[in-house]
């Protein structure tokens, strides 16, 4: 389909990719403002130097249909098992069922370097409270989540806890309650960065070296199959409208990007 231009004004190439295989899947056009806010948070990205280092993701928002939203920004689409056109909003996100809904990213946990890694969600309704881990995103062998976001009461005492690239002990940075992004990014062997609530916090967790199973969103990958993705684990029921996966990234720099994004998504849409 053919973009909409302004005078004076053009769009990023990757973005016009991207908006452009969207209304394909869709079979119709974007709101020019939806096209908008796609193409200035792409080049948002690439100014800030973060751009590179998302190596899969969806905008799950703004698009038409839930064909359209699980086209990939970056990377492999990701495949579908059991969401549907109901589950899917297209300014708050789609919504996890807490039990067999789930997208596998089809990125490798260990297609990213083991000190050199991130993942991220931008949440409009977390998950309820509960006794039992919930994974956002995740991938766990032996038991142990490898990397992941995930919350539980269990789970010093409900916070947000991540992993990444690693075994070691959860790294906890305040209850995931207020709406908005969340994500963790590891940049050496020792410790990783977690955001929440718009703080930064730097936690002590060593690395390990990372097994070769996809990473799953709504959900964690546990164990082993002949597919390298694992069977699904921990299922979430929060709604979410962006996430990303890939290398080391300012955390601080893709919050602001992302939550500029979807606010200006939701402004866009009649």
């Amino acid at each position: 389909m053919t973009l909409v231009w302004r005078p004076g004004f053009q769009f990023d190439a990757d973005a016009s990719t991207y908006i452009e295989a969207v209304e394909a899947a869709d079979t119709q056009a974007l709101e020019t403002g939806v096209r908008y806010a796609i193409n200035d948070f792409v080049i948002g990205c690439k100014n800030d130097g973060i751009w590179n280092a998302i190596k899969a993701s969806c905008i799950l928002a703004g698009a038409r249909t839930l064909s359209g939203a699980l086209v990939p920004l970056a990377g492999t689409a990701p495949t579908n098992y059991n969401f549907v056109a109901g589950d899917y909003n297209r300014e708050t996100g789609l919504v996890g069922d807490g039990s067999t809904k789930y997208l596998n990213s089809n990125r490798n946990n260990n297609a990213d370097p083991q000190d050199n890694a991130h993942i991220s969600a931008y949440g409009t309704q977390w998950g309820p409270t509960t006794t039992t881990v919930k994974a956002v995103i995740g991938r766990q062998v032996n038991g142990f989540n490898e990397r992941a976001l995930a919350v539980a009461t269990n789970l010093n005492s409900g916070n947000l806890s991540s992993r990444v690239q690693s075994q070691d002990s959860w790294a906890s940075h305040g209850k995931p309650r207020a709406t908005g992004f969340i994500g963790a990014s590891r940049s050496n062997s020792s410790n990783i960065e977690v955001r929440n609530n718009k703080i930064t916090v730097l936690a002590n967790q060593s690395s390990f070296t990372p097994s070769v199973f996809s990473l799953f969103v709504f959900a964690s990958s546990n164990g082993v199959s002949p597919n390298n993705a694992g069977n699904p684990a921990a299922y979430d029921n929060s709604r979410l409208s962006f996430y990303s996966i890939g290398e080391s990234l300012d955390l601080a720099a893709l919050d602001t990007r992302v939550s500029n994004l979807i606010t200006a998504i939701g402004a866009a849409i009649p």
